[in-house]
């Protein structure tokens, strides 16, 4: 929509106060600053309205009315984007539809080993609800007290557990979405098994809300470990940590949970963000990996294996010291550091976020290559490097030098960083977004890592489902070529 005067403002809002009710639909520009401002306060936008919707059939309905009147629309969970995924532009236009009060857990079902909510839920309260039932979801991210389950779906989250369990959409059995025309699709069956033609939502997990507005889904149950075993080993080199990974996955099998690299910058970020924690081990490592191993079976036979597999890493010079969790208050402490690493990036400011994507094989060479490259560009920078190396993934995030402005370190630094970082994930035919999505950070990027093929299927997809490009306008997909 290029002009703001073809948009009936007053009808449109009448009508949103009816749908959702006047508490529900806040038309303030500062009481909307929260939910038109992202994460990490970089992408800053303004909304006609923010509404609330508490049920599907108001969020199709909400849909609809926008859709009469060409209203963009912007879907919201926890608006925990680091991509700028989640926040309007600055026109001023479109309607923001946060989910957060459609937050309950309708069912939870052991025997079928399924649960059904609705997409407002937060993560932290959907693990706690499986936990309470004595079953395990396994999705485990850093931003699980504020992120929903509908963001979950639509960045198709991954975090610290996909080496065992896989991202959200292999944990995804069905769902419910609004289509940009108010019409609902749903699948919530609990089937794993239904080979009726296309796989419809997955159409959905993963677009950012782009082709319809995730309401709830049916999400797969596991059981609940009764032993884990976590340490927190220092290793050589990030080619030694795949080679102890290599070795972990031969003495545990699936018993391997998490396996997360952690470079000696990032450790000491945390550690100089937040100085009542204390560092695992005794001296500075430049490399370091936390190890988590569960199973279903008892905790003296999990501690002989990872205790095996720490004596082979040493043995084969891959490990050079190792603090072993002694209780649960251990493990715990050692993830929070693993978890604070990217709040305290945020509290910092000035870090060049790339969420890279590698084969686990060339991985190790990537990150001397790309560490190369950037200290080159930027010979001062802090390498915080870490990430959740089990399953390919690296979060690559050159931090400013301490001293340096962090806007002038971006202005500076970002465009040619992420360049080099993601142009050589790109050739090593990796991704330059393993789980953080595409939002409008990135948007523009694929032009250089999508082949025209590629973009034009994605694009069709978006008409056929979004023809009027009303729904999270601007995000993902870049412009075709030649277009305004």
């Amino acid at each position: 929509m290029s002009s703001t005067s073809r948009i009936p403002h007053a009808l449109v809002l009448e009508g949103l106060r009816a749908i959702v009710g006047e508490k529900a639909c806040i038309e303030v520009a500062s009481d909307m600053q929260p939910f038109t401002t992202d994460y990490r306060k970089l992408y800053h936008g303004q909304a006609l309205a923010v509404v609330l919707p508490a049920n599907t059939q108001q969020v199709s309905e909400v849909l609809a009315l926008c859709s009469r009147h060409g209203v963009p629309v912007v879907p919201q969970g926890g608006n925990t984007s680091l991509m700028g995924g989640a926040v309007p532009d600055a026109a001023g236009d479109a309607v923001v539809l946060n989910l957060r009060r459609m937050n309950q857990v309708q069912e939870i079902d052991t025997v079928n080993d399924t649960m059904t909510l609705q997409a407002g839920v937060t993560l932290q309260a959907a693990r706690a609800a499986a936990e309470d039932a004595g079953r395990l979801f396994p999705l485990r991210i850093g931003s699980e007290g504020s992120c929903q389950i509908g963001g979950n779906l639509s960045t198709n989250a991954g975090g610290t557990a996909v080496l065992r369990y896989g991202n959200m959409r292999d944990l995804t059995l069905g769902i419910e979405a609004v289509l940009p025309d108010g019409r609902i699709y749903s699948s919530l069956r609990g089937l794993r098994k239904d080979n009726t033609g296309y796989d419809l939502k997955q159409l959905f997990i993963g677009s950012e809300g782009t082709l319809g507005i995730i309401t709830a889904a049916v999400l797969k149950l596991m059981p609940l470990p009764s032993a884990s075993a976590v340490a927190w080993i220092a290793v050589k080199n990030p080619h030694a940590a795949v080679e102890l990974l290599t070795e972990a996955k031969r003495a545990a099998g699936q018993a391997v949970t998490a396996f997360e690299l952690i470079s000696g910058p990032a450790l000491t970020l945390v550690l100089e963000s937040m100085p009542q924690f204390s560092a695992p081990l005794p001296a500075a490592h430049d490399w370091m990996v936390l190890i988590e191993l569960t199973s279903g079976g008892d905790a003296e036979g999990l501690d002989a294996t990872l205790m095996a597999i720490l004596e082979q890493g040493m043995e084969r010079g891959l490990v050079t010291d190792a603090a072993i969790a002694a209780s649960i208050a251990d493990a715990r402490a050692f993830w929070q550091l693993r978890e604070e690493i990217s709040d305290a990036q945020t509290r910092e400011g000035g870090s060049i976020k790339c969420d890279i994507s590698i084969p686990l094989s060339k991985i190790a060479d990537f990150i001397a290559d790309a560490s190369a490259q950037v200290l080159a560009l930027a010979p001062d920078a802090r390498m915080v490097i870490y990430g959740h190396m089990g399953d390919g993934n690296v979060h690559f995030n050159p931090l400013r030098p301490k001293g340096a402005p962090a806007k002038e370190f971006l202005a500076e630094n970002y465009v040619r960083v992420s360049h080099a970082v993601d142009g050589l994930a790109t050739r090593q035919n990796g991704s330059i977004s393993a789980e953080h999505g595409i939002g409008v950070a990135k948007r523009d990027d694929l032009l250089e890592c999508k082949s025209p093929v590629e973009l034009e299927l994605m694009w069709q997809i978006k008409r056929a489902l979004d023809p009027r490009n009303l729904l999270n306008p601007g995000k993902v997909l870049p412009l075709p070529e030649g277009a305004a």
